[in-house]
C-alpha cells in the first residue's frame, strides 16, 4: 500500500527542482521584433532612478505574483507594465528553459513576437531608461567572452558550528560563477541577461 502511494506520488508533476516553492520567481520575454524585414531582440535599459540595477540591459519581465497564473502570465503582465504592450496583440513562440541560479532563485524565459509600434510613446519610463534591438543576424557572428566570478558561502552569526564536524573550521566550498558579456554598440549586455541571450542563440544556431 504505501509503495503503491508512493508510486503514484513519484509519477505526479513535481517541481522542477527542491525548493522550486519558496524560491524567488521571475519571468521575462524575450521580444523578437522586425526592424527593416530584419529579426531582431528589443531589450530595456533599465532606468537610472531604480533602486536595483540602475542602468542594466535587461528583457522585460520580473517577479512573478501570487497573482499571477503561470509564469508566462506573470511575464506578459510585467511586459504590459514596462511597454505598454497589450498581452493580447504578443505572439508567443515556447518557452526556454528555465535559468536557474541558485535554489533560491529561478527565472522562467518564453520566446515572443511584439509590435514595436505600441512601444515609441508608452514604455514606462520610471523603470525604463531606453529600449534597443539587436539583430539576430549580429548576435549569430558575434562570440560572447566570460569572466569568473568566486561566490564563497558566508554563514550568519548565529549559524550552529556545535552541531557539525570541524565546527568553525568547516571547509566550505567556493564555486566559480560564470559572467557573460555581449558589447553592441555602446551596450554591454550581462549578467542574468546574457546568460539566457546565450542559451537562445546557442539554441538558434
Amino acid at each position: 500500500m504505501f509503495l503503491d502511494k508512493l508510486k503514484h506520488q513519484l509519477q505526479q508533476n513535481q517541481s522542477l527542482f527542491i525548493g522550486e516553492e519558496t524560491a524567488f520567481r521571475s519571468a521575462v520575454l524575450i521580444p523578437l521584433v522586425q526592424v527593416d524585414d530584419k529579426w531582431h531582440i528589443l531589450f530595456e535599459v533599465r532606468s537610472l532612478t531604480m533602486r536595483k540595477q540602475p542602468g542594466d540591459i535587461s528583457f522585460p519581465g520580473g517577479r512573478i505574483d501570487a497573482t499571477d497564473a503561470s509564469p508566462l502570465a506573470a511575464a506578459l503582465r510585467e511586459t504590459h507594465e514596462e511597454l505598454g504592450i497589450d498581452p493580447t496583440t504578443v505572439h508567443v513562440v515556447g518557452p526556454l528553459s528555465p535559468y536557474v541560479a541558485s535554489s533560491s532563485f529561478v527565472t522562467y524565459p518564453f520566446v515572443a513576437i511584439i509590435d514595436t509600434n505600441q512601444i515609441i510613446h508608452e514604455y514606462n519610463k520610471d523603470e525604463v531608461e531606453e529600449v534597443l534591438t539587436v539583430p539576430i543576424d549580429w548576435l549569430l557572428n558575434y562570440e560572447p567572452y566570460m569572466h569568473l566570478v568566486s561566490v564563497e558561502p558566508m554563514p550568519s552569526i548565529d549559524f550552529p558550528f556545535e552541531k557539525i564536524v570541524n565546527g568553525a573550521q568547516y571547509k566550505w566550498r567556493t564555486r566559480s560563477m560564470e559572467e557573460w558579456f555581449f558589447d553592441y554598440e555602446q551596450y554591454t549586455i550581462w549578467g542574468l541577461t546574457a546568460r539566457i541571450l546565450k542559451h537562445f542563440i546557442e539554441l538558434i544556431k
